[in-house]
């Protein structure tokens, strides 16, 4: 029922094969549109999209159930309770 397309990338403008299997598995998922781009430039697309983003503040508190060291990507306040992650996920479970 499919047969293997030529595309040409967006990006890079060089030709590469849509295979059939491909075609198959994007009519499966339900995708209407064709790649526009080929594996090499839709790779280095992922890769530079996660790596803009900036790294998240982290802040240290105690643990207001065991006392240890908690980090989290908040500033603690002085009248709220800050739990360690094996604390919270301790009361989240109960």
């Amino acid at each position: 029922m499919y047969e293997d397309k030529t595309l040409v990338c967006k990006d890079c403008g060089e030709e590469f094969v849509f295979t059939a299997g491909e075609q198959e598995f994007y009519a499966e998922k339900g995708f209407v549109n064709e790649p526009k781009r080929c594996k090499a430039c839709r790779d280095a697309k992922k890769g530079s999209t996660g790596a803009s983003k900036p790294e998240r503040e982290m802040f240290i508190a105690t643990c207001a159930s065991c006392g240890g060291e908690a980090k989290v990507p908040f500033q603690p306040r002085e009248d709220r309770a800050v739990y360690c992650s094996e604390c919270f996920a301790k009361m989240k479970a109960e």
